[in-house]
């Protein structure tokens, strides 16, 4: 303390806060979830978050390979749920068909090539008419 090596830490000079119940052993614990806002989930109710979350996923991807290793990953994923044994909810979601899941993601590319390409067309018209128009 002397030599300053305690100056710069964050959150000096103000209170330590609820530090939880003095019996609670996983204070520290809940503190980082509730810090680094972790969600912990069963894995049943994660499948199913990440199953409505996966169309989103795969467009972000650019590369057909890509999409069908994430989909061929959430189906293992599926599988290895509904092996395990170890309670909680059951493993409802359905797999994915790999070459169903491919087309669906070609068709949602080429829906926004196209959209892209009116927008651009649209820009360029009006360009155009801006200039004509001086």
């Amino acid at each position: 303390m002397e030599r300053g090596e305690f100056d710069d830490l964050p959150g000096k000079g103000k209170p330590l806060g609820d530090l939880g119940s003095p019996y609670d052993r996983d204070w520290w614990l809940k503190k980082l979830i509730e810090r680094e806002q972790i969600t912990v989930l069963p894995e049943a109710l994660a499948l199913r978050k990440e199953d409505a979350e996966l169309d989103g996923i795969l467009d972000r991807e650019s590369a057909e390979k890509v999409v069908r290793n994430l989909v061929e990953h959430f189906n293992q994923r599926i599988v290895a749920a509904r092996r395990q044994l170890q309670g909680g909810p059951p493993v409802v979601t359905p797999t994915r068909d790999v070459d169903a899941e491919v087309e669906r993601w070609r068709a949602r590319m080429r829906e926004r090539r196209q959209r892209s390409q009116q927008v651009e067309e649209e820009s360029r018209t009006e360009r155009r008419r801006r200039w004509f128009r001086r």
